[in-house]
């Protein structure tokens, strides 16, 4: 169904996409300076399961809907455990579901698996696996 019925939506549009995903591009990131990687004042492409971990990284670190800039789809709720009088099982328990909650939006994420998550006082660290379309990526964020 479109807004204008007399135009006929493309047939991806209308429901009859192909499988086939384009191959992913993302900024290559500096995981450790937690910045984007810059070379003679160009950023630095990659692709593949590399792009995928980049957005892993950058949706972890982001606040769901603090911004107008990006759309609801992206960021994590992991803030709406501050606070909470949850014991620590039931915290680490959220967490790992609100991390896989936020990552299997991306189409090119299949799994989430193996997640841990540690509180110490205000900082989160998690480690995970992801497979992706490209394979298996760990991912592991030592404070946020």
């Amino acid at each position: 169904m479109t807004l204008f019925p007399l135009i006929e939506a493309p047939a991806e549009e209308a429901g009859q996409s192909s499988a086939v995903l384009p191959l992913y591009r993302e900024i290559a990131w500096d995981f450790e300076q937690d910045r984007p990687i810059w070379k003679n004042g160009a950023p630095q492409w990659v692709t593949g399961a590399q792009a995928v971990a980049t957005w892993v990284w950058n949706t972890l670190h982001y606040v769901r809907a603090s911004l107008d800039l990006f759309s609801w789809s992206w960021g994590n709720e992991l803030q709406a455990l501050t606070g909470r009088p949850f014991s620590q099982a039931v915290k680490e328990s959220e967490a790992a579901r609100y991390i896989r909650d936020c990552l299997v939006v991306n189409p090119y994420i299949t799994d989430v698996q193996q997640v841990s998550v540690g509180f110490s006082g205000s900082t989160l660290s998690i480690r995970c696996a992801v497979q992706t379309i490209y394979g298996e990526v760990s991912v592991d964020v030592p404070e946020i």
